[in-house]
């Protein structure tokens, strides 16, 4: 069996496309579990599956964005995924908005032939360190696509 990689500096985080919009346009994120218990829920990409079937289930516009970790200036926390069970596997909790220049790469989260969504692996696990680089790259004053 293949083994594959994920970029450890990226984390995922899941929402659909009209939320992005408004995300775009405001430059943060800022969805309702940050009001109501405090953070931005993000994932692995290892591990984006689960709660994408859990909270998303057949959701035909899920978006994954991807998020370059060094960019977070809120604090981040590794926690139980089940509230109250420390042996549950453990999710990345954003305790703050999330700045979408943080985000190096938006990717569609297409349902599986199953109605599912499916591991990120292979092709869709592609994104990584260097798109961030590129995206930092980009942003810089006096580079010619930052104007």
């Amino acid at each position: 069996m293949a083994e594959h990689h994920c970029d450890p500096e990226l984390l995922v985080h899941l929402c659909g496309r009209r939320d992005w919009d408004r995300a775009s346009a405001a430059g943060e994120i800022r969805p309702d579990s940050l009001r109501e218990v405090g953070f931005v829920h993000l994932s692995t990409q290892q591990q984006v599956h689960l709660p994408a079937n859990r909270i998303f289930a057949g959701r035909p516009d899920l978006l994954v964005l991807y998020i370059d970790r060094s960019m977070l200036a809120a604090p981040l926390r590794w926690e139980p995924g089940v509230p109250g069970d420390p042996a549950s596997m453990l999710f990345p909790h954003l305790y703050g908005s999330l700045p979408t220049g943080a985000v190096v790469a938006v990717r569609p989260y297409p349902l599986g032939a199953d109605g599912r969504f499916p591991p990120l692996i292979g092709k869709q696990a592609l994104v990584n360190r260097q798109a961030a680089v590129d995206r930092r790259a980009s942003n810089l004053p006096g580079s010619s696509s930052a104007s």
